[in-house]
């Protein structure tokens, strides 16, 4: 697509002309037609990339119809009903829903790793043919470079652009598949995963595998050193994290789906993880708990039946090799809760030296909640030759006055928030780290220090208050409120436009009643 507006991207430009197709369809269901057709675009790019290749060595014996061809590269193959270029002309056929549906059938009966992952929703009844068709020509207009790696990379960032917009447009629902960029561009960057095994047991649409992957490559990694595991118990989540990865050319055959979950049904009973990278669902009460009472994983307490954060906690522990590390989500509450046996939990782990650091986060940074959250980092060998010995510290961070607000109700890291927060813990954790404590930011407090707080893990306790009073700036403070007074005053008379506009096209019918 040719880029007319230099100074927006065109992931941007591009959403905004999908979401006008859009019309009355929910986004929850429409976040699977676009995706979808993003991913055919993809394989279908990579296999006439292939294709091509193949056509021009067939002199050497190449044969550019030969399945096994494509199996050899590791590139899916695109049966001739399923290219893009056959659906690009079908385009404004009445007939182009059943077409990718066949489509999507079609490739799924040809890669045995795609069955039952592709959306076939193109034929319903409300997916009008016509906005179909202008969707796979808008998609088919993403212009890109001939380099299959450089064309992977672009469709990509637009398939991940895109989750995270619709997880946005789906406000609650959305935080269930999707953890914002920001937050695990952070979990990864506090872990640096650069190789080994890398477990997600609630792994939501892909994206702590991802952001894994893209450390790496970042830094000059080889990208065949990390595997990943992953589980979710949601089918249609699930579909999306498989073509999230595949679209980036990660191996996903690791990445399971069952309707038991993580608890009920291990798929990977026996992995010992190097890292474990997870945001699991806050809070939740229904996780089977009394059907799994003396469970092997509760070494250190058994969890209460009415909240899941420390059966998760220990699932994770459990999945630790001897020097493994995990950084996980987890709501603010798990710091400080002390009923149904959470407290003896929350000191057993302590005091078995494996809570490294603890990082408050600031509000508004999750889509499907309100709940403040907090980030744990645990180590199994703290003690370890990589790191310098911590066992009698844990480093606490409070990051509540970072991060920026994108939009009234969604906050995120700046690239600099993550590297100041990152920084701190390795500045910490590493032998030749320069580590200071920072008044109201990190605190490296001794464990006597936490026994005497009763293992209570919240920041705000150990880091103080900040020295920052000298710096207020009241002129400043009071600009910045009458900026966003006069923003909200202004979006309150849009709103109140729009429903009296809406309320003059009602029409009562004074027949009736």
């Amino acid at each position: 697509m040719a880029n007319n507006n230099q100074e927006e991207p065109i992931e941007k430009q591009l959403w905004k002309a999908a979401d006008k197709l859009r019309k009355n369809i929910d986004a929850a269901e429409y976040k699977h037609v676009v995706l979808g057709l993003i991913f055919l675009r993809y394989i279908s790019d990579a296999f006439a990339a292939l294709h091509r290749r193949l056509v021009s060595e067939q002199h050497l014996g190449a044969d550019p119809e030969d399945r096994d061809e494509y199996r050899a590269e590791n590139v899916f193959f695109v049966p001739p009903s399923a290219r893009w270029g056959y659906l690009q002309a079908r385009a404004k056929a009445p007939e182009i829903g059943k077409d990718v549906d066949s489509a999507m059938d079609a490739i799924e009966r040809d890669n045995a790793s795609l069955r039952g992952v592709l959306p076939k929703v193109y034929a319903r009844g409300n997916l009008d043919p016509t906005s179909l068709g202008g969707l796979v020509d808008l998609i088919s207009n993403v212009a890109l470079d001939a380099a299959q790696e450089r064309s992977a990379d672009v469709l990509g960032h637009v398939f991940e652009y895109f989750l995270g917009e619709f997880a946005l447009a789906e406000g609650k629902k959305g935080g269930q598949f999707y953890t914002p960029k920001s937050v695990v561009k952070l979990l990864v960057e506090m872990l640096e995963p650069f190789q080994g095994r890398v477990l997600d047991p609630c792994c939501g649409s892909g994206g702590m595998f991802v952001q894994s992957e893209t450390f790496v490559a970042r830094h000059q990694g080889r990208l065949s050193d990390i595997s990943i595991y992953g589980q979710e118990s949601n089918l249609t989540t699930w579909r999306l994290a498989k073509m999230n990865l595949a679209i980036r050319g990660i191996d996903s055959s690791q990445v399971v789906w069952n309707n038991e979950g993580s608890f009920l049904n291990d798929a990977h009973k026996d992995l010992k993880a190097d890292y474990v990278i997870a945001n699991p669902p806050f809070n939740d009460s229904d996780w089977s708990g009394d059907l799994l009472r003396g469970d092997a994983r509760w070494q250190y307490g058994e969890p209460p039946n009415g909240n899941a954060n420390y059966a998760w906690i220990q699932h994770f522990v459990y999945h630790l090799s001897p020097g493994g590390q995990a950084g996980f989500v987890l709501a603010k509450g798990a710091l400080t809760s002390k009923t149904s046996g959470e407290g003896d939990i929350r000191r057993e782990l302590v005091e078995a030296g494996l809570v490294d650091c603890v990082v408050n986060l600031p509000a508004k940074l999750f889509l499907n909640t309100q709940i403040p959250v907090s980030l744990w980092f645990l180590s199994r060998n703290r003690a370890n030759g990589k790191f310098r010995d911590r066992r009698q510290e844990i480093l606490f961070i409070d990051a509540r006055n970072l991060g920026h607000l994108i939009n009234r109700r969604t906050r995120e890291f700046s690239d600099e928030d993550i590297a100041a927060i990152a920084g701190a813990y390795h500045n910490w954790r590493n032998r030749n780290g320069k580590y200071e404590d920072v008044a109201g930011f990190c605190k490296a407090a001794p464990l006597a220090r936490v026994r005497e707080l009763d293992y209570v893990l919240t920041p705000g306790r150990y880091v103080g208050l900040p020295d920052e009073e000298d710096d207020f700036d009241f002129a400043e403070r009071f600009a910045a409120l009458q900026a966003e007074l006069a923003f909200q005053i202004a979006e309150e008379t849009h709103l109140n436009m729009l429903i009296q506009e809406n309320l003059a096209k009602v029409i009562f019918d004074d027949s009736v009643g």
